[in-house]
């Protein structure tokens, strides 16, 4: 590319910044925008796992809320339509968090502050309180879910997760067992914990690529992962969105709270 293909020749338009990215997008923009993005096909910004987790925690409105991992601003979005006091976002892709301020200007999400970097550390070191953590397709892309979930636990009463989970069946039944390396069995405060690694492998190539900070990641089994909630301290799960057959593997969404 030159230098001159970064200018646009056109007049000033919501489109033409959502234009920069393009060819990178998952998420479609809202029905209503007029806007578009490719290849973008995914409907986050009119997601009902959203929906769904707004009835299950008992609504968003006045809540403050950390997102981990808010992609290209979907969700949050979702979040402040909902009602939210204030939605914090935090975002380690540098790519993603481009469109995320995009998508801040274009919808103008004034509710909304994208914070720039990994979410464990941001929860090792910060000590502010939520309301709710709304981690919805994070936790399978990283490398230690057990500390994040921890972490979680002490961030928020309240939490959404949406995430693949390993089922060495599921997984084989889908044809998938080649993404993964053979499942291990740890040892986590007590408790015994089955996790599979996946290397994303040529995954990486693509401009748009959108799972976590290094080459690969370790998916909880589901056993494990619903044990792990209720040890650091969620004691009333509600599932839904339950997809054994999902086409990237095995998936869930769980609403949780700290009662």
């Amino acid at each position: 590319m030159s230098s001159l293909d970064y200018y646009n020749r056109a007049a000033p338009s919501d489109q033409a910044i959502l234009d920069i990215f393009d060819g990178e997008w998952s998420s479609a923009m809202p029905s209503h925008s007029g806007l578009s993005t490719r290849p973008g096909s995914a409907p986050l910004f009119e997601d009902p796992r959203v929906t769904w987790a707004e009835t299950a925690l008992g609504g968003f409105r006045d809540r403050s809320i950390l997102e981990l991992g808010p992609l290209e601003a979907g969700h949050s979005y979702m979040l402040q339509q909902a009602g939210a006091r204030r939605v914090v976002a935090v975002e380690a892709n540098s790519r993603a968090l481009l469109k995320c301020l995009a998508v801040q200007k274009v919808l103008h999400l004034d509710r909304v502050e994208f914070l720039f970097g990994e979410f464990n550390q941001y929860l090792e070191h910060s000590s502010e309180a939520f309301d709710v953590v709304f981690a919805s397709g994070v936790l399978y892309h990283t490398v230690d879910p057990l500390r994040t979930l921890e972490l979680i636990a002490k961030a928020a009463p309240h939490v959404f997760l949406w995430t693949h989970y390993y089922d060495r069946q599921l997984i084989e039944d889908q044809g998938l067992q080649h993404q993964f390396e053979p499942a291990l069995v740890t040892g986590f405060r007590g408790l015994s914990v089955t996790m599979a690694k996946r290397p994303y492998g040529q995954a990486l190539e693509w401009k748009g690529f959108c799972g976590g900070g290094v080459d690969y990641a370790n998916w909880l089994d589901r056993p494990s992962l619903m044990a792990l909630l209720g040890l650091v301290g969620y004691s009333h799960l509600s599932v839904a969105f339950d997809q054994p057959d999902h086409p990237n593997g095995p998936a869930i969404a769980i609403c949780a709270e700290q009662r």
